[in-house]
């Protein structure tokens, strides 16, 4: 079992950075899958970026390819998201899930964190 929880959300000005946080608690922390999703209101969850278990394979969408930067902690059960450049399109609520292995599909992940806002404003 695997409890995420979230932090570091907040309204930004466009240009802009915020580090999102992901801290986990279990002992097995480290064999898990890391991945952040966002959902926007009136649409579906999407995907963010993943990361290995060893954190050597890392995957992004497109659309923060070279602007966001996920990264993981084992010795502190903790997942980061570096969010720079944010735009109006970046708003949406964050997720942090925990899975098997890193994927881009959110039905591959067993454990999701209740979210946090990120509003960036033009």
């Amino acid at each position: 079992q695997v409890q995420l929880v979230e932090s570091g959300g907040g309204l930004v000005q466009a240009g802009g950075s915020l580090r999102l946080s992901c801290a986990a608690s279990g002992r097995t922390f480290s064999s898990y899958g890391m991945g952040w999703f966002r959902q926007a209101p009136g649409k579906e969850r999407e995907f963010v970026a993943a990361i290995s278990w060893r954190g050597g394979t890392i995957y992004y969408a497109d659309s923060v390819e070279g602007r966001f930067t996920i990264s993981r902690d084992n010795t502190k059960n903790m997942v980061y998201l570096q969010m720079t450049s944010l735009k109006p399109e970046d708003t949406a609520v964050y997720y942090c899930a925990a899975g098997g292995r890193a994927t881009m599909t959110r039905f591959s992940y067993d454990y999701w964190g209740q979210g946090t806002q990120v509003t960036v404003s033009s």
